[in-house]
């Protein structure tokens, strides 16, 4: 559930934090000055001899959405309330404390309260910093923030979120930087501030005097400045934000100049691996060989954890070896009597049948499967962890970061003052690092060793026992007469999703509050009830969520309950057209409730030239879903003539997001949303066996390679329609998902009920 990377970027998502260092007195390895606190940082900023400020919590600085995020007392408040909004209501209070920078280079820092895991949100947020400042993007410097706990909420990056809540706060933060060196020029021109006007990071006076920012920022820092009002640029007057722009670190990127975790040079910190349990949630007996394997080449630490045996070695070759010489006595795991037979029939029984009979008016049945997911990141699980006696130090790719710390003092014994824990841009996510498991092992390894460490979980470490979307099951039963859709309900059973990075703290405290409505559901069904919502008029409709506990780590994937849910529905709307008699384009385009809906579905169906012929064995997919206030269609073609080799060979996909802050970004997520569903749908599953899935790697995971991905992808972007961005990050995966369903069924002539599609054991799986 996540701001996500797209699928092209899942590998080249790092973080440069020797750039970041320079901001907050970091050396070279990202490491703080002994004694340097987050409260020393920012009073750093408020004193720096050059223009640096924290912008207030006041109301003139709080952004314009978090007015609209009052909830209102009605019955239906689910229907009018999406989990965003509760986002950015949780944020309100603490989404002005942001930190900007202008030094007497010129350069602008901009120190981010979000993670940057390929999204492109870095990009997105520099061009909205240039944008207010009237600054080149080649200046600004979009640096992570360490975890902040003053932040409150606000800190946690997921649910489409980031772009909608950092918006008005981000703009309102540049304007009055913005403000105050308009303010210094007028004071050394002797005129009024009113007559100037800013451009390419120079203030100009009317008569042709200049000056870029970087001579005027030691006097835009003065105390006693008197600066007017600062209010962030109307959307009609934006000249960068709304065009489509190019990572600001795609040369780190494809030249290996980025740095992920651990590529940072922390002295002293030693390659560290962990023999991990036959079982998910396994727990260590004993250890037969141990001083043969202390013994051996390189290996500095043996140690057991709770998740594991890790061991510690000067490279992490020698550290593969001694793990692979480990013979480990386990305990059992909670889910060791469970494999996908028993997960189905425990699906199966939380969900009876539909409750609204069909009485005498036809009606349309169906059930759907949709298998565990990993994850599935380029860069596996990682962290840096340098615990001493007196205070911890944790590096790592993060999107929850205040949970983490909290969590690590805690689990450390160390006051939270005495804990640092710094955010690295990480390569991919899609809901995996709202988690901090390797930051936490990495943490408790090191304390252990009394040394840093180096933690790396292999690929086989991050695909069997990284956490994974629930398995899920769903009854759907549509009645309909003379062409109209008299209702529509459809139940879920999921197995648990873990809501312990955070997430569930956000929405817990938020929705307490409310009178009625969401604020009577559980944690899960809130979060389900303010994500899935059928954008159809399709009379009594009702959507409800059933979750059963199975011991099995789960968490949020991309899209979270949405990519399964709605991806079912689109199903189910196909085959409601084909019962009716109309046309699957024209049977959405009659039930949508919106105008702003139809236009993303007529454009795919314009631009995708739905309808038109093709070869047996081959058919178009269409499918629409709306969520997070922005809205999508997909069309697919696929191609089923080659059983062994299903591929889908076109895609043509329109959003609407309001308004978009790079469409070129926006391209991206669309494209990996694609790139997700065509995986999940076809091929790309866990198979759990006794307690363990049987994948290992990306060649048993079946994720889609570039040979299954569509030659022919076109993203129409459209136009802004509104005065505020919408979410994207998991906007394209359900979409995809019904769009891929429907193209293959009508090519196969069946009815596509569980997911992946094919889902064969093909492969020898890695000894447990």
């Amino acid at each position: 559930m996540t701001d996500q990377g797209s699928a092209p970027a899942q590998g080249a998502a790092g973080a440069d934090r020797a750039a970041a260092g320079s901001a907050d007195g970091a050396d070279h390895a990202g490491r703080r000055p002994a004694g340097a606190s987050r409260r020393s940082f920012l009073t750093y900023l408020v004193a720096a001899p050059t223009l640096a400020l924290v912008t207030r919590a006041g109301a003139d600085a709080l952004a314009p959405q978090a007015a609209h995020a009052v909830i209102p007392t009605l019955p239906a408040i689910a229907d009018l309330v999406d989990l965003g909004d509760l986002f950015i209501l949780a944020g309100a209070p603490t989404s002005a404390l942001l930190a900007l920078a202008v030094e007497t280079d010129g350069t602008i820092r901009f120190r981010l309260p979000r993670e940057e895991v390929g999204q492109g949100l870095t990009t997105a947020v520099a061009m909205l910093v240039a944008e207010e400042l009237d600054a080149p993007l080649a200046s600004v410097r979009v640096e992570l923030d360490d975890a902040r706990p003053e932040l409150l909420f606000n800190q946690l990056t997921g649910s489409s979120n980031s772009i909608r809540s950092l918006y008005g706060p981000v703009r309102q933060c540049a304007a009055t930087a913005r403000a105050r060196l308009v303010a210094a020029a007028a004071a050394r021109w002797k005129v009024s501030p009113s007559g100037l006007t800013t451009a390419n990071g120079v203030v100009r006076a009317p008569d042709g005097r200049t000056a870029d920012y970087g001579s005027l920022s030691a006097a835009a820092a003065a105390p006693g400045l008197i600066v007017l009002g600062a209010s962030p640029k109307p959307a009609a007057k934006h000249a960068l934000v709304g065009t489509p722009t190019s990572r600001i670190d795609a040369r780190a990127m494809v030249t290996g100049a980025q740095k992920y975790t651990l590529d940072l040079q922390v002295p002293g910190a030693k390659p560290c691996v962990v023999r991990r349990p036959p079982s998910l949630g396994g727990s260590v007996r004993s250890v037969a060989n141990l001083a043969a394997v202390q013994a051996m080449p390189g290996v500095l630490h043996v140690v057991t954890v709770p998740t594991g045996v890790a061991v510690v070695a000067e490279t992490f070759g020698q550290a593969l070896d001694a793990k692979a010489a480990l013979q480990v006595s386990w305990g059992p795991g909670p889910a060791d009597q469970l494999s996908d037979a028993q997960i189905r029939t425990k699906l199966r029984a939380a969900n009876p049948a539909p409750l609204l009979p069909p009485l005498l008016t036809p009606y349309v049945d169906a059930e759907f499967d949709f298998a565990f997911v990993s994850h599935a990141p380029m860069e596996t699980n990682s962290a840096i962890a340098d615990v001493r006696e007196d205070r911890a130090e944790i590096w790592s790719g993060l999107k929850s970061p205040i949970v983490a710390r909290e969590t690590i003092a805690a689990d450390l014994g160390l006051p939270l003052s005495k804990v640092t824990v710094h955010v690295v841009q990480a390569g991919g996510s899609f809901g995996r690092r709202l988690f901090f498991d390797a930051a936490l092992e990495a943490a408790r390894i090191s304390k252990a060793c009394r040394r840093p460490v180096r933690l790396m979980w292999t690929r086989v470490d991050d695909t069997r026992h990284g956490r994974m979307r629930p398995a899920t099951y769903h009854r759907i039963r549509a009645t309909h007469l003379l062409g109209e859709v008299l209702s529509f309900e459809h139940r879920v059973a999921a197995a648990e999703t873990d809501f312990r990075h955070g997430l569930g703290e956000i929405i817990t405290a938020t929705v307490a509050s409310l009178p009625s409505g969401i604020g009577n559901a559980t944690l899960a069904q809130t979060l389900f009830l303010t994500t899935v919502k059928s954008p159809y008029h399709f009379g009594l409709t009702t959507q409800a969520l059933t979750e059963v506990p199975t011991g099995i780590p789960t968490g949020s994937w991309r899209s979270v309950y949405s990519a399964n849910t709605r991806g079912a529905e689109e199903i189910v709307v196909d085959e409601l057209a084909a019962a009716t008699g109309k046309d699957p384009y024209r049977f959405r385009r009659t039930f949508l409730k919106t105008e702003a809906q139809r236009a993303v579905l007529d454009k795919v169906a314009a631009e995708g030239e739905w309808g038109r012929a093709m070869p047996a064995g081959c058919a178009q997919g269409i499918a629409f879903h709306e969520e997070y206030k922005s809205r999508t269609a997909c069309l697919v073609e696929i191609d089923t003539r080659d059983p062994e080799h299903v591929r889908v060979t076109k895609a043509v996909i329109a959003v609407d997001v309001g308004l978009p802050v790079n469409p070129r970004g926006l391209e991206a997520q669309m494209i990996g949303g694609l790139t997700d569903a065509i995986s999940t749908t076809l091929r790309a599953g866990l198979h759990l066996d006794k307690g363990l899935p049987l994948e290992g790697s990306y060649s048993q995971f079946h994720w889609a390679k570039q040979r299954d991905t569509p030659r022919d992808v076109r993203v129409f972007v459209l136009p802004a329609t509104g005065t505020e961005p919408g979410g994207a990050g998991e906007l394209g995966v359900p979409a995809a998902v019904g769009a891929i369903a429907n193209a293959w069924a009508r090519a196969t002539g069946s009815k596509p009920r569980s997911f992946p599609l094919d889902f064969d054991v093909d492969f020898t799986p890695y000894p447990r």
